[in-house]
């Protein structure tokens, strides 16, 4: 089981100093991967179905992994999740496979499609479309990582450019798509490598798993793309058991938050001081060092 950290980059995590004690401090105790997620705004005053406090901190992913890069030398850098239809894909492919050769290699992608309408309404961007604008996005993304010099979606094109340097990981870093609705096993199916759940417990990724198998058989998946890996984020509390039990199920990577209230608010020492102790206590705790 590989073990990742999430919220590097968020709430009382979120100031330079702390990330790079965060990352380095998770690399020296085994951990596999830190996660970073995102807000790009958020909804003030809070109102639903924002999950998010106003006073929450989110520094910029590809800003923050860019700048974990440079202190880490193993750990893997996962964004989880980009909020998609929010962005440019030529720009955003461009910044991770800048991140990617800037790490060696070592970033993956984590995307989702949204859901917050005032969200949407500050980037301008239909909350309508978002399903069909992150299918555009993936493919527009994988078609530059890739070197093609034309692509035609419904909502990018190019004829005649390229954008250099391309990944260190041939054909773009590892993709794991976020989410729990027919169209996000569709999208698993036919464009991820992965997915990656939120806040899951036994049960519904049991369930998610189910209906990504499905999917699967009733779609022509890229030979490229491989058996689809799971990684998850448990609402439950994580000890051995639950570890084997997940590791039964297939689960190939357990994404841990110590404490959600740390991915919420600003900066805060004195919360940021557990976090360390819990990142060099957990892997050993789990039997996972």
């Amino acid at each position: 089981m590989k073990l990742g950290f999430f919220g590097v980059n968020s709430g009382v995590l979120a100031d330079p100093e702390t990330m790079v004690a965060v990352a380095r401090t998770a690399e020296a105790a085994g951990w596999e991967s830190i996660w970073t997620g995102e807000h790009v705004v958020v909804a003030d005053p809070q109102r639903p179905p924002s999950p998010v406090k106003p006073e929450t901190h989110f520094v910029d992913q590809v800003a923050s992994l860019a700048h974990l890069a440079a202190h880490t030398s193993t750990i893997r850098l996962c964004t989880g999740i980009v909020i998609l239809p929010h962005r440019n894909p030529v720009v955003l492919a461009k910044e991770l496979a800048s991140v990617d050769v800037l790490s060696g290699g070592r970033l993956e992608a984590g995307f989702g499609v949204g859901y917050v309408p005032a969200e949407f309404e500050a980037v301008g961007v239909p909350l309508s479309e978002r399903g069909a604008r992150t299918d555009d996005h993936l493919d527009a993304m994988q078609a530059l990582w890739r070197g093609d010099t034309s692509f035609a979606g419904r909502f990018s094109a190019w004829d005649g450019v390229s954008a250099l340097p391309r990944p260190v990981q041939p054909g773009g870093p590892p993709i794991h798509v976020g989410g729990a609705s027919p169209a996000t096993w569709r999208r698993v199916a036919r464009r991820a490598h992965g997915w990656y759940g939120w806040v899951t417990t036994l049960d519904s990724t049991e369930a998610a798993m189910a209906a990504i198998a499905r999917a699967v058989a009733e779609v022509d998946r890229p030979a490229d793309l491989g058996e689809v890996r799971i990684a998850v984020a448990p609402r439950e509390p994580v000890d051995r058991d639950l570890v084997r039990r997940y590791e039964d199920l297939g689960v190939e990577r357990l994404v841990l938050v110590r404490d959600y209230r740390d991915v919420a608010g600003a900066p805060d020492g004195r919360w940021s001081e557990a976090v360390l102790r819990f990142l060099e206590e957990t892997p050993t705790r789990l039997g996972l060092a």
